[in-house]
């Protein structure tokens, strides 16, 4: 682990220093890639001493870690805790033992339930649960109990997945093989749809087209990339965004160690974000939360397509402002990319 913090620290000396990230607090700390939980105690206290040599974490900061539930347990939860870890990310996707082991999954169907209590024991306070949908349907997976069960555990907030068969993954070519079947779309939907309901009927509040939270208790992190504001990125594979600027890191643990070693930025690439893809980013970005996009700026043709997604129960119109529903979110990207195409020029950008 010392070389993985030393790489961390490194890349971070190395944007202060050419690119001016330093001043101010941090209001939001994010350690992901689903794993931490399998670093041991004492790293994250060290990451946090190296961290607060270069910048500081803001006193009312949102620090959220990921964790598998085969890997977190009490001891690792109470050295989080008292290093300031107060959000836990859950890895749990499903209860379903047969799903579990298909996906590579090793906590079992009780092992969610074993983790959160060791969360709330040590003081972490507010745990979000990951669920994946849209798994084969050979698995026999039972959606209903994967709800069912997930709210029992009473979490502050919940993310919703659809799996997807990416074409270069192993699950795409299964697919292609014939060797594994996904739902179609209005099974897809359906299950969707079926979390929407239940979730919101047990009082978390539908804020994001995947994210569901008590009052007070949305995810300050991922708000930000929603918001639109800038962000940095440390790691293998971290992107960032900063300036209208969109870079990111390579996904190569040698080729990024060996860079900063060698005082050079860990990139991949990056890119400017133009005009065009700004305007649609914005669209994007604005239709897919629960503020949803004002509607000053839209052209006549834009209005009227608003208008007919209303009409077809896809959004809510309410002051000014436009607000995907449940069936529109699923439609998100085609609704985002016909809204900006019904626009002649900058428009809301």
């Amino acid at each position: 682990m010392d070389a993985w913090l030393a790489a961390t620290l490194g890349e971070l000396d190395l944007r202060m220093e050419r690119e001016g990230w330093s001043g101010g607090s941090l209001g939001t700390l994010y350690v992901g890639g689903g794993t931490p939980s399998t670093l041991g105690t004492g790293v994250l206290g060290r990451l946090r001493s190296g961290l607060e040599e270069r910048i500081a974490l803001g006193a009312d900061a949102e620090w959220t870690v990921e964790a598998n539930p085969e890997s977190f347990h009490r001891d690792l939860a109470v050295d989080w805790a008292r290093v300031g870890v107060n959000r836990l990310s859950l890895g749990a996707q499903s209860f379903h033992g047969p799903a579990l082991r298909w996906m590579g999954r090793l906590h079992g169907p009780d092992g969610p339930a074993r983790a959160v209590a060791a969360a709330r024991s040590a003081g972490i306070d507010n745990v979000s649960v990951d669920l994946i949908f849209g798994l084969p349907e050979e698995l026999g997976r039972d959606w209903t109990d994967d709800l069912d069960r997930a709210l029992a555990l009473e979490p502050e907030h919940v993310s919703l997945y659809g799996l997807t068969a990416e074409t270069d993954a192993p699950l795409g070519r299964w697919v292609r093989q014939g060797r594994a079947r996904l739902p179609d779309e209005d099974a897809y939907g359906t299950q969707y749809l079926e979390a929407v309901d239940r979730l919101t009927g047990a009082g978390l509040e539908h804020y994001e087209v995947s994210n569901f939270a008590r009052p007070g208790k949305t995810s300050r992190h991922n708000s930000a990339y929603w918001e639109g504001v800038d962000y940095l990125g440390l790691g293998v594979g971290a992107h960032s965004f900063a300036g209208g600027v969109r870079w990111w890191n390579d996904r190569d643990w040698t080729a990024y160690r060996t860079a900063v070693g060698e005082a050079r930025l860990p990139e991949a690439g990056r890119e400017r974000v133009d005009a065009a893809t700004r305007r649609l980013e914005r669209i994007w970005l604005g239709l897919r939360t629960r503020s949803g996009l004002v509607m000053d700026g839209l052209e006549p043709r834009q209005r009227e397509l608003v208008t007919s997604w209303s009409d077809r129960g896809w959004a809510a119109m309410d002051g000014g402002t436009v607000r995907l529903t449940g069936p529109g979110w699923l439609l998100l990207d085609r609704l985002a990319v016909e809204l900006d195409g019904a626009g002649s020029g900058p428009g809301i950008a």
